[in-house]
């Protein structure tokens, strides 16, 4: 069986900044069409890997495929790829319409083609009865639709988008999660989304690859990533972890290594429960309530604070309130987690001592 061609494959790709190495010998495929997050922190390399995919910059080292074709030192208006920005660069003077049509016209689209195209575009991201508005004239949301829509338009194998929701307020970004993977689904292109917001990349992508330091330091699926996180860095920064350090977590968890226990996976009682659950002594330190859930701190008698949520659903939900506010400083309480819940993490190898020359 012919294995299938990546949509973008980087071989080997380095890229230097002076002495800074931003990406460091990066491989990756990214499948056709996948809906693909580059997920990390601020300066981790994933805002310079679109860039090279997009041709804004060229590696110093390495090798980057579109579809197969090698496209390492092409031009970006040369790959077959477009790109969406967080501040939507819309052409203030012209219309909607004109704004989305724009790429045809440098195309060569003949005027009748690209109004119809550039119509249906605009009808695909629910806006359709704004095409002789100025850009000025919409909201936050409804400008990152015209955006995404110009991009679309000239059907591009890929398109990259860096953090295209991050100006939105988060009402509307969630709301606007949702229409980009349906429209996603709808185009059948491949994505390749930029975000250092992790609950963002766990809801909308297929697969993810979380930078640390120009590398990936682990990829695979939104659950993957959160149920099974390779190393203390994924755990912490895709959500919250509670990471046990090997003496307490021998002497909390009774496990060897480094280990995590997510919030959600802990409850907290009076005494044990005797569901046959590990459990641990504690005070509580402080109870916040969050709406949706509360957040409990717990000062372990092993020395270890950690953090438990707990959903406030049904009934509970007005008990939850009213025990947050009250002053639960200082109570003594059990924390039980099921063992099955504990993840290993692995530690990496500290890098070796630079020998000092002769």
């Amino acid at each position: 069986m012919t294995e299938a061609v990546p949509a973008i494959r980087l071989t080997g790709v380095t890229k230097t900044f002076g002495e800074i190495n931003a990406v460091d010998n990066l491989y990756l495929d990214i499948a056709e069409g996948e809906f693909f997050s580059m997920l990390g922190p601020s300066g981790s390399g994933k805002t310079t890997v679109l860039r090279l995919i997009a041709g804004f910059e060229q590696p110093t080292s390495g090798e980057i495929a579109l579809q197969g074709e090698d496209v390492t030192r092409k031009a970006p208006f040369e790959r077959d790829v477009n790109t969406v920005f967080q501040d939507y660069a819309l052409f203030p003077h012209m219309t909607v319409l004109e704004n989305i049509a724009y790429g045809l016209r440098v195309r060569g689209v003949g005027k009748v083609e690209r109004t119809k195209r550039a119509q249906d575009a605009l009808e695909s991201v629910r806006l359709g009865s704004f095409g002789k508005r100025k850009p000025s004239e919409l909201s936050g949301g409804q400008r990152q639709r015209v955006a995404l829509a110009r991009a679309t338009v000239v059907r591009p194998r890929v398109l990259l988008l860096d953090e295209p929701l991050g100006a939105l307020d988060l009402k509307l970004r969630e709301q606007m999660q949702v229409e980009l993977k349906e429209l996603q689904r709808e185009l059948g292109i491949t994505f390749i989304f930029v975000t250092h917001d992790q609950e963002e990349a766990l809801t909308l992508s297929d697969r993810i690859a979380v930078f640390s330091e120009g590398k990936v330091v682990q990829l695979g699926t939104p659950s993957e990533i959160y149920e099974s996180p390779a190393s203390p860095f994924v755990a912490g920064f895709v959500g919250t972890s509670n990471i046990f350090e090997p003496e307490l977590s021998q002497a909390v968890l009774g496990r060897p290594g480094t280990n995590a226990l997510r919030p959600e996976r802990i409850s907290v009682h009076s005494v044990p429960s005797g569901a046959g659950l590990d459990y641990a002594a504690g005070a509580i330190a402080e109870v916040i309530y969050i709406g949706t859930a509360t957040r409990i701190i717990v000062d372990l008698d092993a020395g270890k604070r950690i953090t438990v949520l707990e959903q406030n659903a049904g009934a509970s939900a007005a008990t939850a309130s009213a025990t947050a506010t009250g002053d639960r400083r200082g109570e003594r309480v059990v924390v039980e987690w099921n063992p099955a819940s504990v993840v290993s993490l692995a530690v990496p190898e500290p890098a070796p001592e630079p020998v000092p020359a002769s």
